[in-house]
C-alpha cells in the first residue's frame, strides 16, 4: 500500500507539517553526533545511524500528498477520481530488496496502522473467475462486514475486474449501435448493476476517506508525542541528579514510548533508529552504576534470544506467508519492546536473527517464484484459448444456427479464460486486451451477419405480405376448388421464407392466418358433401376388392389379362376415398400382385399396370407435394440404379480372365440384367408422373 493509498486527501495545516518535519530533522542532526563518551560502534549501531541517514533521505516523499483534494461527492466523481488519486503498490516482484529492508518497511507499514493487518485475516478469492454479479456481492460484503483499512487489497482487484468485464460489455453494445445505425455521440450505456456497483464502491471511498483523515491526523500528534520523548531522552545524560532518580525517568520514557501510538510510515524507522540510539547513548552514560544496566542487559539478551529461537522455527514453517507476517512482530519486538544488550553480544545476537531472516525472506522469494511459473503456466492456457476464439473469429458463418452454436462456444472459451488464473504482471494488461479484441472481432462479424440477416428479414417481410394480400383477395371466393389449392400453397411458401423482424412477426402471421382460416370455415360445408362422395367411393371399392379376390382366374393370360385391367379400370373410376381410409389402396394392389402372379407375364407390364392405379391416386389427391415426393423418389431410384449397374460391371474386371461359364461371372452378369431391367420400370414410371404437373 503506497502512502498516497494510505493518507486521506485532507492534510493538517501546512505549519503544522512543516513543524513536525523540522522536529525530526533536528532529532535526526543530534543524532548523527556521537556522544563524546562512546568509546567505539558496533556494526549494529554503524547500521543503525545509516539507515537513519538513508530514510532521511526520503523525506521529501512525505509531501507529495494532494494537499487541496477534495473527497469525491457522487459514486460516479469516486471512480473517475481514483484513478488520478490511486497508484499500483510495487511489490517484492517489482522492486527487489535485500530481506532485512523488506521486514523493515513491511513493519512499517503495519506500525501506522495495526488494525489494517486484519487484511491477512480476509479470505482472498479468486476475484478474476467471478461473474459481475458475484463481484458486486461480495464488494458489498467486505463493505458492510469487514474494517475499510483492511480491504483495500481486496476491494482494488473487484474493482479492476469489474470494470475490465464491464469494459468488454460496454465496447459489444457499442458495436451493436454503431451496426445499427447509432452515431456514437448518442452512445450512453449502463446497467442496474453498474450503477449498484458505483454506490458501494462510493460508500467505501467515503468510509476509507473518514478514516484515513481521522488516522493521520492521530498519527501527526503521535509523531509530536514521540519527538518530545527523544528530547527528553536526549537531556537525561546531561541533568544533574541521583541516578536512582533518572533511571526512574529513564524507564518512565521507555512506558511513555511504548504507549504513544503509531506514527507516519515514512517516519517511523527514522524515528525509531533515532530513539534507539539515545536509548543506548543512555545505557553507556549508565556505566557509572552497573547494576542498573546490567539488569537491563540481561533481560533484553533473554528475550532476544527467545526472539531468535522463534525466528530459526519459523524458518520451517510451510506457510511462507504466515512466517513472514510472524517475522514482522518479532522484529517489531526486537524494535518497540527491547532495548540493547552488551556489546560483546549484541553483533552476535543480530547477526542470528539477521540469518534467521534472510532464510524466511528467500523461501518466500522462491514461492513468489514458484507463482511466477505458475502464472506463465496460465498465460499458455490463454494465450491458447484467445488463439481458438481467433480461428472461429476469423471465419464468416452464413446461418443462424451456426452462429448461435459459436456464440456458445465462444461463452465456453470466455469461462475458460477466465477460470485460467492470473498471469505474470507484466503481461496481464497485453493479454486482456490481446483477449478483448479477438472476442470484439468475434463480436463485430457477428453483428455484421445479423444487420445483413435484418435486410433479409425486411425482404422475407416484403414476400409474407404479398401472401397476406393473396389470402386476403381470395377468402371469400367461391370457386373453391381453385382457392383450395391456392390456399394450400400460399400455406407452403410461407413456410418456406424465413424470419421476418420481430416486431412484425406476430402481426402479419394474424392476419395471414385469420385470412386462410376465413375460407376454410366456409368451405368446411362444402367439403362435408365432398366428404359424403368420398364415403360411398370407399364402401364402392371395398366391395370391389371383395369381388377381386374372389375372382377365380383361369391362368390363361388372354382371358385373364381383360379381366384385371377391367378391375383397375373400375376401381381409378370410382374416385377418391376419405384421407383417413386410403390404406385401401394398399390392400387393392397386394389383392393385384398376388392376381398378376398367376399370369405369365413381362415383369416391366406388371408393374406398370400396378403403377396404373399409384398415378391415378396421385392426381385424384391434389396434392403437389405429394406429386413432388414421387418424382424425388423416382428420380433418387434411377441415379441408385445407375450407381449399382456401374459397381456390376467394374466387378467385372475382377473376372477379366476367368471363364464367362463359372458361376460367379454368371451371377454379376445376370445381377447386371436385373438391374438394367429394373432401370427402365423406374424410368417408364418417372414419365408417368411427369405427365400430372
Amino acid at each position: 500500500m503506497s502512502e498516497k493509498e494510505n493518507l486521506p486527501e485532507e492534510k493538517l495545516p501546512k505549519n503544522e507539517d512543516q513543524n513536525l518535519d523540522k522536529k525530526a530533522e533536528n532529532v535526526q542532526k543530534e543524532a548523527d553526533q556521537p556522544a563524546e563518551h562512546i568509546v567505539e560502534q558496533t556494526s549494529e549501531e554503524k547500521d543503525t545511524e545509516d539507515t537513519i541517514e538513508n530514510a532521511m533521505v526520503d523525506e521529501a516523499k512525505a509531501t507529495e500528498d494532494k494537499k487541496n483534494a477534495e473527497p469525491a461527492t457522487t459514486p460516479e466523481a469516486a471512480l473517475e477520481s481514483d484513478d488520478e488519486e490511486e497508484e499500483e503498490e510495487p511489490t517484492s516482484q517489482d522492486r527487489p530488496k535485500d530481506a532485512q529492508s523488506e521486514v523493515d518497511d513491511a513493519v512499517a507499514e503495519d506500525s501506522e496502522d495495526e488494525s489494517a493487518g486484519e487484511r491477512h485475516g480476509i479470505e482472498k478469492k479468486d476475484y478474476h473467475a467471478m461473474s459481475k454479479e458475484a463481484l458486486v456481492d461480495e464488494l458489498e460484503k467486505l463493505v458492510k462486514k469487514e474494517k475499510v483499512q483492511a480491504i483495500k487489497e481486496h476491494v482494488d482487484e473487484i474493482r479492476a475486474e469489474f470494470n475490465a468485464k464491464f469494459d468488454e460489455e460496454v465496447e459489444e453494445k457499442k458495436e451493436e449501435f454503431l451496426h445499427e445505425g447509432g452515431n456514437i455521440i448518442d452512445f450512453h450505456y449502463s446497467t442496474p448493476l453498474k450503477k449498484r456497483f458505483n454506490s458501494i464502491y462510493f460508500d467505501y471511498k467515503e468510509k476509507r476517506n473518514n478514516y484515513y483523515r481521522q488516522l493521520k491526523q492521530d498519527l501527526n500528534q503521535n509523531l509530536e508525542k514521540r519527538l518530545e520523548i527523544i528530547e527528553e531522552l536526549k537531556s537525561l545524560i546531561d541533568v544533574e541528579e541521583n541516578i536512582n532518580t533518572t533511571y526512574k525517568h529513564f524507564k518512565d520514557l521507555q512506558d511513555r514510548w511504548k504507549t504513544a501510538g503509531a506514527i507516519p510510515r515514512d517516519k517511523y524507522n527514522t524515528v525509531w533508529n533515532t530513539y534507539h540510539h539515545h536509548v543506548e547513548n543512555f545505557y553507556d552514560f549508565l556505566h557509572l552504576n552497573r547494576e542498573f544496566r546490567d539488569l537491563d542487559f540481561k533481560h533484553n539478551l533473554e528475550q532476544k534470544l527467545k526472539i531468535i529461537t522463534r525466528a530459526e522455527e519459523l524458518t520451517q514453517e510451510p506457510d511462507t506467508n504466515r512466517a513472514f507476517r510472524e517475522l514482522q512482530m518479532l522484529h517489531k519486538m526486537w524494535k518497540e519492546d527491547l532495548g540493547p544488550v552488551e556489546k560483546e553480544f549484541r553483533e552476535d545476537i543480530w547477526q542470528k536473527f539477521s540469518d534467521a531472516t534472510k532464510k524466511i525472506h528467500d523461501k518466500r522469494q522462491e514461492y513468489f517464484e514458484q507463482l511466477e511459473q505458475q502464472y506463465e503456466k496460465n498465460l499458455g492456457k490463454k494465450e491458447e484459448i484467445i488463439g481458438k476464439i481467433k480461428e472461429i473469429a476469423d471465419v464468416n458463418y452464413n446461418s443462424h444456427s451456426q452462429w448461435q452454436q459459436k456464440i456458445k462456444e465462444v461463452e465456453a472459451l470466455r469461462e475458460q479464460f477466465f477460470n485460467a488464473g492470473k498471469v505474470p504482471r507484466n503481461v496481464n494488461e497485453q493479454t486482456w486486451q490481446k483477449f478483448k479484441e479477438t472476442v470484439r472481432t468475434f463480436n463485430r462479424n457477428k453483428n455484421a451477419f445479423y444487420k445483413n440477416q435484418k435486410k433479409e428479414q425486411y425482404h422475407n417481410l416484403e414476400k409474407k405480405l404479398e401472401l397476406v394480400k393473396i389470402a386476403e383477395e381470395n377468402k371469400d371466393s367461391e370457386d373453391f376448388k381453385a382457392t383450395t389449392a391456392l390456399m394450400k400453397k400460399i400455406q407452403s411458401d410461407w413456410k418456406k421464407i424465413g424470419h421476418v423482424p420481430r416486431k412484425d412477426s406476430d402481426k402479419i402471421w394474424k392476419r395471414f392466418k385469420a385470412a386462410c382460416n376465413h375460407y376454410f370455415d366456409r368451405l368446411h360445408p362444402t367439403r362435408s358433401e365432398e366428404n359424403k362422395e368420398e364415403n360411398e367411393a370407399f364402401e364402392q371399392k371395398k366391395a370391389l376388392l371383395d369381388k377381386l379376390k374372389n375372382t377365380e382366374l383361369t391362368g390363361e393370360r388372354k382371358k385373364d389379362l381383360p379381366t384385371i385391367k377391367q378391375f383397375i379400370e373400375d376401381w381409378k373410376n370410382l374416385g377418391r376415398v376419405p384421407y383417413n381410409k386410403r390404406y385401401i389402396e394398399g390392400k387393392f394392389n397386394k389383392a393385384l400382385d398376388h392376381a398378376f402372379d398367376k399370369l405369365d407375364m413381362d415383369k416391366k407390364q406388371t408393374e406398370m399396370l400396378k403403377y396404373e392405379n399409384k398415378v391415378q391416386a396421385l392426381e385424384d389427391s391434389d396434392d403437389t407435394r405429394k406429386i413432388n415426393n414421387e418424382h424425388y423418389f423416382l428420380s433418387k431410384k434411377i441415379e441408385e440404379t445407375k450407381a449399382e449397374i456401374i459397381q456390376l460391371e467394374n466387378n467385372l474386371q475382377f473376372f477379366a480372365h476367368v471363364d464367362d461359364s463359372n458361376p460367379l461371372v454368371q451371377e454379376v452378369h445376370k445381377n447386371i440384367e436385373d438391374h438394367k431391367e429394373q432401370l427402365k420400370i423406374w424410368k417408364e414410371k418417372l414419365e408417368k408422373v411427369k405427365n400430372l404437373y
